[in-house]
């Protein structure tokens, strides 16, 4: 697997596991502009391509001078200053484009967010699947204070995930909360210790992952983010769509050839994953 493209995330890839961990350390603070969001739209390119990762996990180690751990410390804005009108839209409208991304990609998606995670790091965690919180990580949406508003995802999406109370109350205040604050009210999913800590947990989960149906897995999370919000009419569509998915492809039929192997602990040769039933073929 080829990850130059992503160097500036500082990728790591577990084979075993089928996991890809990105460990952030660049600039003053983590901060995310135009060389980060290239990197992140090759991430993107690469798992929707390559079928080899079947677990995503982003954290960071990195320490400010004065010791305080950072996970993303929002946008780099500094990179805007001279920038026009048009401009500043159509690199925010890129941002969003790049979360939809994130949010959809067919894999599992940890984040362990560590310290200061501010703005756009905040809105970072509404592209996982899971967030796994260190003790130390605390969270804020500042942009109001800066003239602006969430623009990453953060104000279309925040609200599903904390519901409409807390998100305007992050929004409309820039209040700081801590982990446990966060998993009080959804924003995380998990508390631990330390990065170590967290990283072991994203480990076992991806263990777990990697186990399991490609096609299913992606297909689930298909589904389930289609039919959020929508009638009950339109996410049983959805959910027949995916399940439909899992036949095509045979690991529905793979899946009950190999049940006494799977019970065992045994991994069945699952087929590459199918996103679409236009890759697929038959059960026959």
């Amino acid at each position: 697997m080829d990850l130059s493209a992503l160097e500036g995330l500082h990728p790591s890839y577990d084979a075993d596991r089928q996991l890809l961990t990105l460990e952030l350390d660049h600039g003053k603070a983590n901060e995310m502009g135009t060389v980060q969001l290239d990197a992140f739209e090759a991430l993107c390119t690469l798992i929707e391509e390559d079928d080899s990762v079947r677990t995503l996990v982003t954290t960071s180690r990195r320490l400010s001078k004065k010791g305080k751990p950072i996970f993303i410390a929002g946008a780099n804005v500094t990179e805007r200053v001279d920038w026009d009108p048009d401009r500043v839209k159509a690199h925010v409208i890129r941002q969003r484009t790049l979360m939809v991304r994130l949010r959809h990609l067919p894999i599992f998606n940890i984040a362990i967010p560590s310290g200061v995670t501010l703005g756009w790091g905040t809105e970072y965690l509404l592209t996982a699947d899971y967030t796994v919180a260190t003790a130390a990580a605390s969270f804020a949406l500042p942009e109001t204070g800066l003239g602006i508003l969430p623009g990453a995802r953060g104000t279309a999406e925040l609200a599903l995930l904390v519901g409409p109370a807390h998100a305007v109350r992050l929004c409309a205040t820039g209040e700081s909360i801590d982990a446990a604050e966060a998993a009080r009210i959804g924003l995380v999913q998990e508390v631990v210790d330390d990065v170590d800590a967290g990283v072991a947990r994203a480990r076992a989960l991806a263990t777990l992952v990697s186990r399991k149906s490609p096609t299913a897995i992606a297909a689930y999370k298909s589904a389930m983010l289609e039919g959020l919000g929508q009638p009950e009419t339109v996410r049983l569509d959805a959910e027949r769509r995916a399940y439909e998915l899992t036949v095509q492809v045979g690991d529905a039929s793979t899946g009950r050839k190999h049940f006494a192997d799977i019970r065992q602990g045994k991994v069945p040769p699952w087929a590459p994953r199918a996103t679409r039933p236009a890759e697929t073929k038959g059960e026959g």
